[in-house]
């Protein structure tokens, strides 16, 4: 998967720009507040239809103007695709691929695959589980429609059943509580077997990124916190007898207490939680590692990689790391963002170069 062009109208501080990448390694530089990381997040958007920095679309549209647009076309193993959302003050964004209208994110997702990585995704490790299972959405939603539209149906019908363990009628709830506990366990079981495949998936290749960009200094482990296993109709029969268990609890506290909505991942390094013990440092490269091996992932399932972004990530690691760094992503397309970064950590390494000032592409040069 590859991205050739990125058109920007009225999106962020872009009045009206377009980016054309390289095949291989293309860093985005630029000062401060020019406009990189706006860059990196328009082709994320255009792969998963929302931003991973602001939660309204509407922010995104430059100030004083009422709409913008983003356009993206890439090509992947199945040909050409572009895909254009347009934002509006006023109303919801609409989304259209190859020049078709689509009225649901699931329609979007899996045309352009990528994999996104800034300095925040440091919550992957440091913060709540939240953080965690928020990375196994993103990427399981753009592999797997399935998964998507069970993820959605699992919210909803979790919500349905919170509101009615807040009714004060305890005799309605026990009556009706069975039939909401069987739609949930039935997308539950979609969403648990999904993440339990993909941590046994992932879980090598992350090791084995991580012994890679730490020089072999430290075994990187990861387990799932889920509790449940096997297939799809042992999870439910499994989560609907601990939900009839746990019912007294849940309907005390007013929520549903077990269930994929609290899935965990656990990290180790060398034996030790990494979330107590790990530095700063240690902490950035389990991320990093997991990014890789994610997109590792999508090569396996799709013959293909992703877009790699990575946004803002060189200047937060070392010399050799940063290396290392590049040496794993040098076979597929990667989209770096960077201030003041040397030019000479690509070595013989072939990337283009665009520069970037007051929200305008003002050079393009290829080494």
């Amino acid at each position: 998967m590859k991205i050739k062009s990125l058109k920007l109208k009225n999106f962020r501080n872009y009045a009206d720009e377009t980016f054309t990448f390289g095949d291989g390694l293309n860093l985005l530089s630029g000062e401060n507040a020019q406009g990189k990381t706006n860059a990196a997040e328009a082709i994320f958007f255009l792969c998963t239809g929302y931003s991973p920095r602001a939660n309204r679309d509407k922010l995104v549209v430059k100030f004083g103007e009422d709409s913008g647009e983003i356009t993206g076309v890439a090509d992947s193993l199945y040909g050409e695709v572009s895909v254009k959302i347009i934002f509006s003050q006023s109303d919801n964004k609409r989304m259209f691929v190859n020049g078709i209208e689509v009225l649901r994110i699931s329609e979007l997702l899996g045309n352009i695959h990528s994999v996104f990585f800034n300095p925040s995704e440091l919550k992957l490790v440091q913060e709540s589980p939240e953080d965690r299972r928020r990375f196994m959405n993103i990427s399981l939603s753009q592999m797997s429609k399935t998964y998507f539209r069970a993820l959605q149906s699992y919210n909803k019908i979790l919500a349905q059943r919170n509101n009615l363990l807040k009714d004060k009628d305890v005799s309605l709830i026990r009556e009706t509580l069975p039939v909401w506990d069987a739609q949930l366990c039935k997308q539950a079981a979609v969403i648990i077997k999904a993440r339990n495949s993909f941590l046994t998936e992932i879980s090598p290749i992350a090791q084995e990124k991580h012994a890679f960009l730490s020089g072999g200094r430290e075994d990187l482990a990861l387990k799932t916190e889920s509790g449940y296993f096997g297939e799809e109709d042992d999870i439910a029969y499994a989560l609907s007898e601990d939900l009839k268990t746990g019912f007294e609890r849940d309907l005390r506290l007013g929520f549903t207490g077990i269930g994929p909505h609290r899935d965990d991942i656990k990290f180790t390094l060398n034996g030790e939680d990494a979330r107590i013990y790990g530095s700063q440092g240690q902490q950035r490269t389990i991320a990093l590692s997991l990014k890789l091996a994610e997109a590792e992932t999508f090569k396996a399932r799709f013959g293909e990689y992703p877009v790699m972004i990575l946004d803002d990530v060189l200047s937060e690691l070392d010399r050799k790391r940063q290396t290392k760094l590049i040496d794993a992503v040098s076979k597929m397309q990667t989209i770096f963002t960077a201030t003041g970064i040397s030019r000479s950590i690509f070595k013989n390494v072939p990337f283009t170069h665009i520069t970037i000032k007051d929200g305008s592409v003002k050079s393009v040069k290829e080494y």
